[in-house]
């Protein structure tokens, strides 16, 4: 049998999306954690329209759904963000998004699929791609409870948004600088409203120390398809090395699985600290993932050609 050549069905509709894709996403709770955390959100109305396109895309072989993609990020250059797919579908996806005539900068998701659409903008261009920051996704095996450091953990309330605000921003800018890369910008912007609602419905924890001085935020997504994704996980700097983050994402972990929930994370491979603790708690990788730069040519991105 030859191999099926794969199909494309967009959508604007997130609600229309969840519908069409629903057997795939329980199928694959947490390969498409970001996907349907993110699409969940955007129905009910909780993540603001950038100035991007935005869409979900639904890849079928044979008419059955290999794979699901989408561009939702209000912020920086909103790159579409891809599960994995084959090459195939990844070069029909990087023509479709030509022929649409949408600008395409940045590619987010697993690999190859991003690298591979981003590539396929590129020749176009006559520019070239270049990794901005390889990421992995873990899932929760069996839990190891870490060493209990001092202090304990608690939900974040409303007095809480100021430090919450400023650590969910200087997440992003340590976790560059550890890298060595410089920090781009938020893919979803963080406002004292938005941040209010994750603490109301109990999506920030704190960890206090024995004086009772905040060290330590671990943030968690709501439950989607049975998986709960843990992020972001910060520490100012001078409170590393205390073992903060793994009893604070091991006390969200057992919670979710109290729950009957699965539990996931990502981490930076460019981070071997991080890497290192939450594989002592007992999370193992699931894909790798990479957010792709396209840096254009002098020339003008036009409808694909012939390779």
């Amino acid at each position: 049998m030859s191999a099926a050549r794969p199909t494309l069905e967009f959508f604007d509709d997130p609600a229309a999306f969840l519908v069409a894709a629903d057997g795939f996403l329980a199928a694959h709770p947490v390969l498409v954690t970001v996907v349907s955390t993110v699409t969940e959100r955007c129905a009910r109305g909780e993540i603001a329209r950038g100035p991007a396109p935005r869409w979900w895309v639904i890849v079928r072989e044979h008419d059955e759904v290999v794979a699901v993609g989408m561009r939702t990020a209000p912020g920086g250059e909103s790159p579409p963000y891809l599960t994995a797919m084959s090459d195939d579908a990844a070069l029909a996806l990087a023509g479709a998004l030509a022929s649409r005539g949408e600008s395409v900068t940045q590619v987010n998701g697993a690999l190859p699929a991003c690298l591979v659409v981003a590539q396929e903008t590129a020749r176009w261009s006559g520019g070239t791609v270049r990794i901005i920051e390889h990421t992995r996704l873990h899932r929760l095996d069996e839990l190891r409870e870490p060493p209990r450091p001092g202090g304990r953990c608690r939900a974040a309330t409303p007095e809480d948004v100021a430090t919450c605000l400023d650590w969910w921003e200087a997440f992003e800018v340590d976790a560059a600088a550890q890298a060595g890369r410089p920090a781009h910008a938020a893919l979803e912007p963080q406002d004292a409203d938005l941040m209010l609602a994750r603490i109301e419905r109990g999506g920030v924890l704190l960890w206090e120390d024995d004086q009772g001085e905040v060290v330590h935020l671990t943030a968690a997504n709501r439950p989607s398809y049975g998986v709960v994704r843990v992020g972001p996980v910060y520490t100012p700097a001078e409170q590393r090395g205390r073992g903060y983050a793994s009893a604070a994402v091991a006390e969200v972990a057992a919670a979710a699985r109290r729950a009957g929930h699965d539990v996931c994370l990502f981490t930076d491979q460019a981070n071997p600290v991080s890497n290192r603790i939450y594989a002592a708690i007992g999370f193992v990788p699931v894909v790798d993932m990479a957010h792709v730069e396209i840096v254009r040519g002098p020339g003008r991105l036009t409808t694909p050609g012939p390779a």
